[in-house]
């Protein structure tokens, strides 16, 4: 019998009667002879309320406690839906990360999955059962309850399709598939019926729609993803194993644009130029669960140099704590920040084997008056960080100026 693995996002899920509609889609799918095992988000706006509320009663919420307080906003849709289904006539089951056996480690807020025990899962499933799995969350060794990050619940259901060996994975959310761009942005963006795992990768990395681990999973266990919308009924997007490179010469090089906010340059300043620095600045970051992005050195004189990276906002007070310890072990003379920047990119996997998009992109930014910051490339993205305010501009500017509301 075909297995499915469906995921739903919080506007999916955001109120009684979506809830029931899910519920009906849901039961579609078993009609035609599929199991299907759903995993979902929070209802609406659940977990920006959950963490307004622990900073009424904390400062600093402690982040053991914030995870457990935030794996409840799953739970109410995860059993919620069930219910439904079970008003609807299927037998149902909600399961929480726990009883769905998803082993993380111990990073509290961006746990890794690096375990799925499914025996429950599949014992439910050769019941008849419809088996709901509350996304998000997971246990570690200790029994602890841990969260994934935002986006985790896409990355749940990933693992759990690649544990139940489903047929693919499907992603329903409140867009119809992934775009050229984000269309709130650019009208003109065009809806891509398929994409390959790293260019996508490198877009959810970048600010796109999908949570990035949850396409490392997909990637590495081939698992196929389809994104598609839970409100209109038409065609998604399929992300799947790309093509050979040399399928790759006469389509269209710049698959998308993405773009994400909310970002931090932290800059050391005065920072000795000698062996071993940059691992004693990073090592402790690493260690407080900092993720940094884009990382720049320049050499001064007198073999002083500064090194610039970047950090999600969010993580500015820790980083900040985090470097003005080392500081007077490095022997660097100050440390200042400037929270109100984002990044936009442009993907492709085409690209890497030809010349001359770089200065395209630097060019396009620059007549639109737009100053670039900082600078970060992979084989297939190029990624400037550039001011908050100007990002929905950029966006705009690359989508025209590398013509991707053209069809290929």
């Amino acid at each position: 019998m075909k297995l499915v693995v469906h995921k739903y996002g919080g506007s999916s899920v955001a109120d009684a009667q979506k809830i029931i509609n899910v519920a009906r889609r849901i039961g579609r799918v078993r009609d035609s002879g599929a199991q299907v095992v759903t995993v979902v988000s929070a209802m609406g706006d659940t977990t920006d309320d959950l963490i307004k509320l622990a900073h009424t009663v904390s400062q600093e919420p402690d982040p053991r406690e914030l995870d457990v307080l935030l794996s409840t906003g799953e739970l109410v849709s995860c059993t919620l839906l069930a219910m439904a289904l079970r008003d609807m006539g299927y037998d149902a089951v909600s399961l929480s990360g726990f009883q769905a056996g998803i082993h993380t480690d111990t990073t509290y807020g961006k746990a890794r999955i690096y375990g799925v025990d499914a025996q429950r899962i599949t014992k439910e499933l050769d019941r008849g059962r419809l088996v709901v799995v509350a996304g998000f969350q997971g246990i570690t060794e200790a029994q602890d309850v841990t969260t994934l990050g935002r986006g985790g619940s896409d990355t749940t259901a990933v693992a759990l399709a690649a544990a139940l060996h489903a047929d693919r994975c499907e992603v329903y959310t409140d867009v119809e598939g992934i775009y050229t761009a984000d269309p709130r942005i650019v009208p003109e963006a065009r809806k891509l019926l398929e994409i390959g795992y790293q260019e996508m990768l490198e877009l959810a990395s970048s600010g796109a729609k999908m949570h990035p681990r949850s396409i490392e999973l997909g990637a590495v266990y081939k698992v196929p993803i389809y994104v598609a919308s839970t409100f209109v009924d038409a065609p998604g997007t399929l992300i799947h194993q790309g093509p050979d490179e040399h399928q790759m010469e006469n389509r269209i090089k710049v698959t998308g644009i993405a773009y994400q906010a909310k970002i931090a340059k932290i800059t050391v300043r005065g920072v000795p130029d000698r062996p071993g620095v940059a691992a004693s600045l990073f090592e402790p970051l690493a260690q407080a669960g900092i993720s940094v992005d884009t990382i720049v050195q320049n050499t001064g004189m007198e073999r002083m140099t500064d090194i610039s990276f970047t950090v999600n906002r969010s993580d500015v007070p820790r980083a900040l704590q985090e470097v003005q310890k080392v500081l007077p072990v490095i022997g660097a003379a100050e440390v200042v920040t400037d929270p109100s920047l984002a990044s936009v990119s442009i993907v492709g996997a085409g690209m890497q084997n030809t010349p001359g998009y770089a200065s395209r992109m630097f060019r396009i930014l620059a007549d639109g008056g737009i100053n670039i910051e900082l600078i970060t490339t992979s084989e297939i993205r190029i990624s400037c960080i550039i001011k908050e305010e100007q990002v929905r501009q950029a966006v705009r500017l690359l989508h025209q100026g590398f013509h991707l509301d053209r069809e290929p």
